[in-house]
């Protein structure tokens, strides 16, 4: 094997032929949700990943966790890096990002009861010990808001340049009677937002390039498993849109249920300064990132329940119902504006990297 240190060319095997169609090298955009990272993940790794001998939900799905059945409940894991720019935004930081993005992924597949959580950090050197300290500190409030504790984890240094200021990798394990996938829907069910859209990726954006608006604009960033809990039984089809927004997610979806999905513009919820600054900046919030929301499927007789039960809880009270799934062009998410309909496109990748 010869390696190169400045390009990382390894040259022990000969090309595959399974990387035609994506670029030589890595790009941004592949880490941003969209098309460019679901090909990037599909073509060099799920393939052999998912040839190993596995008995459960595993990376061949492709969904927010894998699963193993135990007993009669199934044990949900899940795994996550959090890099964002700045590190302190309004509304939260990378800490409170990291434990609640963990929380959410295994909630999202129905594990609402957390048995522990991993923490790795990644620091450059000359990090200030007080910055880290802060980030400790907000991992925390949201390990108890969450009922999720730390129960290990690793720390690392890198020199000067080598890594931007620090990068948190998370693990989370969770039980759940009630596995939820994401693949599950059907023509007729219905399609809610657990709240308003936008608010994480644009509220970073605005900090990102100190873009002052009428209005506060924080991050969503919240754990949503006591949320999901008082719905879980009735959810058919559950994701949550962080990077790729609410367009991506809908998009993996739709296309893993074979189904496509009718979504009412004027139903979305988007408070009106994410509006403005998506505006200013030509983005639009549904290709923004969320870290504090989620889609949920239910069946057309259970969305008012469903919806009633959101709302009554502190981080549900915007929840709507935005869509209904159709058997007419499956994988596509059509969007009726209420002056007529237009496909609403997948994006490539999410506009605002460095956001999750």
């Amino acid at each position: 094997m010869s390696t190169d240190r400045g390009t990382q060319t390894f040259q022990s095997a000969p090309p595959s032929g399974r990387l035609e169609g994506l670029p030589h090298t890595v790009s941004l955009k592949q880490g941003g949700g969209g098309r460019a990272m679901r090909a990037l993940i599909e073509k060099l790794f799920v393939r052999d990943f998912a040839a190993l001998p596995f008995d459960g939900v595993g990376v061949g799905a492709m969904d927010d966790g894998a699963a193993i059945r135990i007993g009669e409940e199934w044990l949900v894991i899940t795994t996550d890096s959090h890099v964002i720019h700045p590190i302190v935004f309004p509304g939260g930081d990378i800490g409170k990002l990291s434990i609640c993005g963990t929380v959410n992924d295994l909630a999202m597949m129905g594990a609402t009861r957390v048995l522990g959580l991993t923490c790795s950090v990644i620091l450059e050197e000359g990090f200030a010990l007080e910055s880290l300290e802060a980030i400790q500190r907000s991992m925390l409030a949201a390990c108890i808001e969450a009922n999720a504790p730390v129960i290990t984890g690793d720390t690392k240094v890198m020199g000067r340049g080598e890594v931007d200021g620090v990068v948190i990798n998370t693990c989370g394990i969770g039980l759940t009677r009630t596995l939820v996938r994401d693949n599950a829907l059907r023509a007729g069910d219905r399609i809610l937002v657990t709240g308003s859209i936008g608010e994480h990726g644009l509220a970073v954006m605005a900090t990102r390039h100190g873009i002052e608006i009428d209005g506060e604009l924080v991050s969503d960033v919240a754990p949503l498993n006591s949320l999901i809990e008082t719905i879980v039984a009735d959810v058919t089809a559950m994701k949550d849109p962080t990077r790729g927004g609410v367009a991506s997610a809908l998009h993996e979806m739709a296309s893993k249920s074979n189904v496509g999905i009718v979504l009412d513009e004027r139903a979305i919820p988007v408070l009106p300064p994410v509006r403005s600054v998506g505006e200013l900046l030509g983005i639009d919030p549904l290709h923004v990132a969320n870290e504090g929301k989620a889609l949920i499927g239910v069946r057309a007789e259970l969305a008012e329940s469903v919806l009633a039960r959101l709302r009554a809880h502190p981080l549900g009270r915007r929840a709507a119902i935005i869509g209904t799934c159709v058997a007419e062009r499956p994988g596509s998410i059509i969007l009726d504006t209420g002056f007529g309909r237009r496909l609403l496109a997948e994006p490539e990748g999410e506009p605002l990297p460095r956001i999750c």
